[in-house]
């Protein structure tokens, strides 16, 4: 299995098109005993038209249906992904991420189209979407297991390969937020709660998790660190305001 991986890494080094990556992963998932697999930007599954990594054999009926009704907004794979530094099982989401009815009901629906058991890679790099290679066997099946450790080296090479042929950065420009937002998030890379957001800018703790939640689902992260992060990078923050509070103007 070693040997795969390496056979792969230098194959996926030297494809010349996304056709030939996409041929390349699918005999390499099949020899590691999968049915399915899935690498893609996950913001490519809300802006199609963007050039961002995506390609999958995924059962057309499950594609349609999961972009169609939008369950890829919770899908617990992504999720998981952003906070995962390895990859993981999805038997391990419920460790990794919140399994409501919701995200649950998005597992239990992709079974009816033959999708069993799987295996993650999160690819999250610095100044681009969020991304994952995922490998499947169809419903019933047993993951490898003695195979998933090469199924992650064959994530990483593949990834890599298609950030490669797409060959341009994916640096976009920030997301708008409004004044609101804007001023929560200042306060929030201070270090203040939500409630001492609220009190500072005299407005309701649950209208000041609003804000936080909008600015969040600008910036596509789920935490508050990952959020001030993005904010530094895109110089919505100073590192002034993030380590002096006193440096903040609340009607600023």
């Amino acid at each position: 299995m070693r040997r795969l991986a390496d056979r792969f890494g230098e194959a996926a080094g030297n494809c010349a098109s996304m056709t030939e990556l996409r041929a390349l992963v699918s005999d390499a998932s099949a020899e590691l005993g999968f049915s399915y697999f899935a690498l893609l930007h996950h913001a490519s599954l809300r802006d199609p038209g963007k050039p961002y990594v995506r390609i999958d054999n995924y059962p057309e009926g499950w594609a349609a249906e999961f972009i169609g009704s939008t369950l890829y907004r919770h899908d617990p794979v992504h999720r998981a992904s952003r906070r995962a530094s390895r990859g993981f099982e999805w038997r391990e989401l419920s460790r990794l991420t919140n399994l409501g009815p919701r995200e649950k009901s998005i597992l239990e629906r992709s079974r009816r189209f033959g999708l069993g058991e799987g295996m993650t890679v999160p690819v999250n790099v610095p100044g681009e979407p969020g991304g994952s290679c995922s490998f499947a066997v169809r419903s019933g099946a047993e993951l490898p297991q003695q195979r998933l450790q090469c199924a992650e080296l064959v994530g990483v090479h593949a990834f890599a390969a298609a950030r490669r042929l797409l060959g341009r950065p994916f640096l976009s420009p920030p997301p708008q937020l409004n004044r609101r937002e804007l001023q929560c998030l200042r306060l929030a890379a201070a270090g203040k709660t939500d409630p001492e957001i609220a009190l500072i800018l005299g407005i309701s703790p649950d209208t000041a998790r609003q804000y936080m939640k909008r600015a969040r689902a600008a910036y596509d992260v789920l935490t508050r660190t990952q959020l001030v992060v993005l904010g530094l990078r895109d110089d919505w923050i100073s590192f002034d305001e993030a380590l002096d509070p006193r440096s903040l103007d609340p009607d600023g």
